[in-house]
């Protein structure tokens, strides 16, 4: 993994960015490479929001990966704070170095520092390559997820 360096993202990483959510079946079809500017309206937001963590992972001046993390404060389980884990990408060309592991970790680390109680993701149930990794790190299938388009 050597020089690979986990950081904020930044307006000159969105186009990196949007070609790793776009680079798979599922995100080829949602995502707009070719037109940047609602993506640099949705990353002032982020920005402007203390909870929410847009993440590169780069190498080499190149970036490789990339996730967000949200923290939600709740009342729930006596006023636990939660994690969630969205977006997480990987480039082709460094998918089974680690690279997505290492993203992950940052994530639960980060969480931990941030003292939320738990750490949670979705992911759609065509990525069964997913599914398994998310399990070798820790992570247990124990909700039915729904989403309502609007």
């Amino acid at each position: 993994m050597g020089d690979l360096e986990i950081r904020r993202a930044t307006a000159d990483d969105l186009p990196a960015i949007v070609a790793l959510l776009a680079d798979d079946p599922l995100g080829a079809q949602r995502e707009s490479p070719e037109d940047l500017s609602p993506y640099r309206a949705a990353l002032e937001r982020l920005n402007a929001d203390a909870n929410q963590h847009l993440v590169v992972a780069v190498r080499e001046g190149r970036v490789v990966g990339t996730l967000q993390l949200t923290i939600i404060p709740g009342l729930s389980r006596k006023g636990a704070t939660r994690a969630l884990v969205e977006a997480v990408r990987v480039h082709a060309d460094e998918r089974g170095t680690g690279l997505g592991t290492r993203l992950v970790e940052w994530a639960i680390d980060t969480s931990r520092d941030l003292r939320c109680s738990m750490v949670q993701l979705t992911s759609d149930k065509t990525r069964t390559d997913a599914h398994r990794f998310y399990e070798r790190l820790g992570f247990t299938a124990s909700h039915e997820g729904f989403k309502l388009r609007l």
